[in-house]
């Protein structure tokens, strides 16, 4: 992977399924994104401490409850919003559907902000679009910065593989489009930083990932 450009990233890896908690600071200004606050809000503000950051926001991808764990209790402590696509309202207001039951207690979140398909906005310093891609739950959204070439892809796509979508409101037909027109006609040379396992880039996917 090259040298971000104005970016100081760290990606802890936390819950029972192993998601990538990315904490996007912007070198300049010293403000901060947390993308899928999976859980432990501990060990995440212990994190951010250690960066030296200013939470701006919490973006979600996706309102699963290996992604949102921590997201009440981070918005809480340093004031921010949570955001994610409108659609996913659905899922992170249904215990059911967004799959807290599994833990024993199913509870939900309420975001602040929604966002729009292609909805291009600034937070952190960053210069964001919003990319809706469906398919892993109808809501399910990515998050692009083309000035510094990364994509933050939640469960749509994984290194050689993509989202499962026998979950509530999951398509596989939907994330196959999700995927062709939507990741897949980025710059190839994008970075893409999924919400399991490592990262990849577009080139990489369009030449060996089987979807």
């Amino acid at each position: 992977m090259k040298a971000l450009k104005n970016i100081q990233m760290e990606t802890l890896v936390l819950g029972m399924v192993s998601t990538n908690c990315y904490l996007v600071k912007n070198r300049e200004t010293g403000a901060l994104l947390v993308i899928d606050p999976a859980e432990d809000d501990e060990r995440i503000s212990r994190k951010i401490a250690a960066m030296g950051g200013v939470p701006e926001a919490i973006l979600l991808t996706h309102g699963h409850f290996d992604h949102i764990g921590a997201a009440d209790a981070l918005r809480k402590k340093y004031q921010i919003p949570v955001c994610v696509l409108e659609p996913e309202q659905e899922i992170l207001e249904d215990p059911v559907k967004n799959l807290t039951f599994w833990n024993g207690a199913g509870y939900t979140v309420t975001a602040d902000r929604f966002f729009r398909d292609q909805e291009e906005l600034t937070m952190a310093g960053f210069f964001i679009r919003v990319l809706h891609t469906p398919g892993h739950t109808a809501g399910s959204g990515c998050y692009y910065l083309p000035d510094e070439g990364v994509l933050f892809s939640g469960d749509t796509l994984f290194r050689c593989s993509a989202g499962r979508t026998d979950f509530p409101t999951g398509s596989m037909g939907a994330i196959h489009r999700s995927l062709h027109e939507k990741l897949f006609e980025l710059p190839e040379e994008t970075e893409v930083f999924p919400g399991h396992d490592e990262a990849t880039t577009i080139a990489y996917e369009k030449r060996f990932n089987p979807y």
